[in-house]
């Protein structure tokens, strides 16, 4: 069982309980009507990047869907909450790539993006020998991957909200799905 086609979405849902706003946030990205496995970081081998709407279309209702789930959740009024997936694939496409989770408070899209695209990034640098500064700040990271040729492509899809004024729960979740 090794995937042929991956899709990235993401959503947030509001409700007066954490389920209903986990159940608004899975509508929102548009796989709610799937059962979802949580499965670890490898985008596999030979596996394609493809668009949302391309792999709903090969989907039906109840299907079990593996996928890589970021998720976040509160119900504090006001609070910055955010869910972000990051993708990192090899140049070498028999070669498996990452694909990390990363969630947190207080932080923007960009922010939260950049540092799941960082962390996929950063574990598949180290899987094919490149060496790695913790230290050094993301854009330098990223520049010296791009120059070492070894990691084609990352990427990353983030879902950042406020929490409910009323403080009800607000979910956030960003997710790479999986197809067969």
């Amino acid at each position: 069982m090794v995937p042929r086609f991956v899709f990235l979405t993401n959503g947030v849902g509001r409700g007066k309980e954490r389920l209903v706003s986990f159940e608004q946030a899975l509508r929102d990205a548009g796989i709610a009507p799937y059962n979802l496995v949580r499965v670890s970081s490898i985008f596999p081998p030979y596996c394609k990047l493809i668009s949302k709407r391309e792999g709903l279309k090969m989907l039906k209702h109840g299907q079990i869907l593996f996928c890589v789930l970021s998720e976040n959740s509160t119900n504090e009024p006001n609070r910055q909450l955010a869910a972000s997936t990051g993708l990192a694939l090899p140049a070498d496409h028999s070669k498996y790539g990452y694909i990390s989770e990363h969630h947190s408070y207080g932080e923007t899209d960009e922010t939260a993006g950049d540092y799941a695209e960082d962390l996929a990034a950063y574990m598949l640098a180290t899987t094919l020998g490149i060496s790695i500064d913790e230290n050094v700040h993301y854009d330098a990271r990223k520049e010296i991957w791009k120059m070492n040729r070894e990691i084609v492509k990352t990427k990353n899809i983030t879902q950042s909200a406020r929490g409910d004024k009323n403080g009800h729960w607000t979910t956030v979740i960003a997710c790479a799905v999986m197809i067969l």
